[in-house]
């Protein structure tokens, strides 16, 4: 789900999200029940990476079609057998031909969301719904606020700590009611996540730029961030939780 533009970008590798990353598609049940699809739409699946939840939307009867920016995701994916496509998330070129726009743990790495809302309104029919679930306002907080406190004691780059966009309710309503949304439903959502592999295969995949402008220090900026960590996200049995909160929503483009 690399989306970020940037001159050091995020980027995936599909082995290594399948082991460390598979919470992201395991945890997507309550968005996917706000979809709701139906044999026989045509839906889009924003930023679908190595397609696990596209593959369940075929399974469903979905005429799907996955854009990613990932180019190791993306060979997964059809490697199911799936309909993907390589495409920036912030330049969606669909005329009016979706029912519905899905996209799960995506939006956050797109930095300007408004650019991406246009062009979901684009990419849907009169009446579509676009539903989604991404990272919203307080996600991760302790995770980043641990890799800015080493960054900055090391004279990094603090931003590579947290380059998402994680909007508030309030603020991602109205971004999309200006862009013409009926917005039917949203919500904050924490959502404590136990991460199986531990808390540094975590940092190594979904903040590799962070870690790598350390050069040979990467493993001992790994151990400090992780001890910052240890009393706040680690139980006394040695278990990781990620400090999630998502923000789901579900809107619709007029008739």
């Amino acid at each position: 789900m690399n989306f970020n533009t940037s001159s050091s970008k995020q980027t995936w590798s599909a082995d290594s999200y399948s082991t460390h990353g598979r919470f992201v598609a395991d945890l997507a049940g309550a968005v996917f029940e706000w979809l709701a699809p139906q044999a026989g739409e045509r839906i889009l699946d924003l930023g679908c990476g190595d397609g696990a939840l596209t593959q369940k939307l075929a399974d469903a009867g979905v005429d799907v079609h996955g854009v990613d920016m990932s180019d190791d995701l993306l060979s997964a994916a059809r490697e199911r057998g799936l309909t993907v496509s390589r495409g920036d998330g912030h330049a969606l070129d669909f005329p009016a031909e979706f029912d519905a726009v899905f996209s799960n743990a995506a939006l956050h790495w797109m930095s300007r969301p408004e650019k991406v809302i246009d062009g979901v309104w684009r990419a849907l029919k009169p009446g579509g719904r676009f539903v989604a679930e991404f990272g919203g306002h307080g996600n991760v907080a302790a995770i980043v606020t641990a890799m800015r406190a080493v960054g900055e004691r090391r004279a990094g780059d603090e931003s590579l700590a947290g380059p998402w966009f994680f909007p508030s309710p309030e603020v991602y309503a109205d971004m999309l009611g200006d862009a013409g949304f009926d917005v039917r439903r949203i919500g904050l959502y924490p959502r404590p996540t136990p991460l199986k592999t531990g808390m540094k295969e975590w940092l190594k995949l979904f903040r590799k730029p962070f870690f790598a402008q350390f050069g040979a220090e990467t493993d001992a900026v790994l151990d400090e961030v992780e001890q910052l960590l240890r009393p706040s996200l680690c139980d006394a049995r040695g278990n990781w939780t990620a400090d999630y909160v998502r923000i789901r929503v579900e809107a619709i483009k007029p008739q």
